[in-house]
């Protein structure tokens, strides 16, 4: 049995839309950041760092923590939502390091200078608004000649970079000037996994 420990949170949402996309049988444990939960003992045992996602597979006694580790596990676990073909395979790789080396970090900065920090720090808010608006131009570029991230079909690449898109969306984000990318979103959340995906274990605000 897979068991997946989470909040509502963009790291959360890829791990439960991605095992709502393979409808893989899961036992959903609510950490509650907001209750201090990801701190204790219990969950620190599973990820030292105290962050979500964490998942735990009692059939192969694997744990892993960091969303781009679990979306490759899954992707491994069951041959689906990562290309066989080695050419798309590591497009679809190379967009999920992408992710979690740039937008992820990008976003989470911007996020917390805009609307978490005590108080304004104007040189770092304009430095994460110019770079997460340089990545999205990126990702604009790349959806202009393809249906997703990896080519023409859906993968942990898109997984991935949806979950903080969808969290941009809520909090007004906005990258609408990026006809492509905006597109690309709209695609992915008419998905069904998606749609469920993004309310567990809670939706988040706007979900």
């Amino acid at each position: 049995m897979l068991h997946l420990y989470t909040d509502s949170s963009p790291n959360g949402f890829k791990a439960t839309i991605a095992l709502e996309e393979l409808s893989l049988p899961y036992h959903l444990h609510h950490v509650r950041i907001d209750e201090g939960e990801h701190r204790q003992p219990a969950f620190l045992a599973l990820n030292p760092h105290g962050r979500i996602p964490v998942l735990a597979d009692s059939e192969t006694d694997i744990v892993l923590f960091e969303s781009a580790a679990i979306l490759l596990y899954l992707a491994d676990k069951t041959g689906k939502l990562l290309p066989t073909e080695p050419q798309a395979r590591w497009e679809a790789i190379k967009w999920l390091q992408f992710h979690a080396s740039s937008i992820g970090p990008l976003l989470g900065q911007r996020v917390h200078f805009e609307w978490f920090a005590k108080e304004p720090i104007l040189p770092a808010i304009e430095r994460y608004q110019r770079l997460t608006k340089e990545v999205f131009a990126v990702l604009d570029h790349a959806l202009a000649s393809r249906t997703y991230l990896a080519g023409e079909d859906y993968s942990i690449a898109d997984i991935a970079h949806f979950g903080w898109m969808h969290i941009a969306r809520i909090i007004g984000l906005d990258f609408s000037q990026h006809r492509h990318l905006s597109a690309w979103y709209e695609r992915v959340a008419d998905r069904p996994a998606v749609r469920k995906g993004v309310t567990l274990p809670a939706p988040a605000t706007g979900a």
